[in-house]
């Protein structure tokens, strides 16, 4: 499994699926279309992008350009990096007819595709890694009391406000931005 530091960004659950498959990374998925009025997601985005920087995988058709184009006009170029998916016509397995356009999405591409594309991008690929040193664990936010124990979900509604983030994030999704947003010492730290 290839390790890729920038985040990237895709368009929705399944083709979050189809990279997870092939890189250890942070994906987040903009919701298709609804990313143009979720306030919240875009200044994720932007939190993230400052961060880490942001890799945008999105589909080859017209709503994928649309969907890119927004979020490049929301980051800093410096920030961004555009991994492009060649177009290739056909429909995904799961799906009765082909997309509007023919082709496939990220969902659909071989996994060869996918990795040559963020490769193409100038993502940060580390090549095969397990190394998972000075990030946030589960026991981690266990021990700051943000799982698991009374209060928890109280706890950690506060956090999300101090930092910014999106109300409705899950544990597992919560842990997923802090060791975008900062390192374990920092975490550690933390005043919660």
């Amino acid at each position: 499994m290839h390790k890729v530091k920038e985040v990237i960004i895709v368009e929705g659950r399944y083709d979050k699926n189809a990279l997870s498959q092939v890189v250890d990374a942070t994906i987040i998925e903009t919701g298709g279309f609804s990313v143009f009025n979720d306030k919240e997601k875009q200044q994720l985005i932007k939190k993230i992008a400052a961060a880490r920087g942001i890799v945008v995988m999105t589909d080859p058709d017209g709503a994928g350009l649309v969907i890119r184009n927004f979020i490049k006009g929301c980051v800093p170029p410096e920030q961004l990096k555009i991994a492009y998916v060649p177009p290739v016509e056909g429909k995904e397995r799961r799906k009765s007819s082909p997309s509007k356009e023919g082709l496939l999405g990220v969902e659909g591409m071989r996994p060869d595709i996918l990795l040559e594309a963020l490769i193409r991008s100038g993502a940060t690929v580390d090549g095969e890694s397990s190394d998972k040193c000075a990030l946030i664990t589960k026991a981690d936010m266990y021990a700051k009391g943000l799982s698991g124990q009374t209060g928890s979900k109280e706890k950690r509604l506060a956090l999300i406000t101090k930092l910014g983030l999106p109300k409705h994030l899950s544990p597992d999704a919560l842990l997923d931005i802090l060791n975008v947003l900062m390192m374990r010492d920092e975490f550690v730290s933390l005043d919660v």
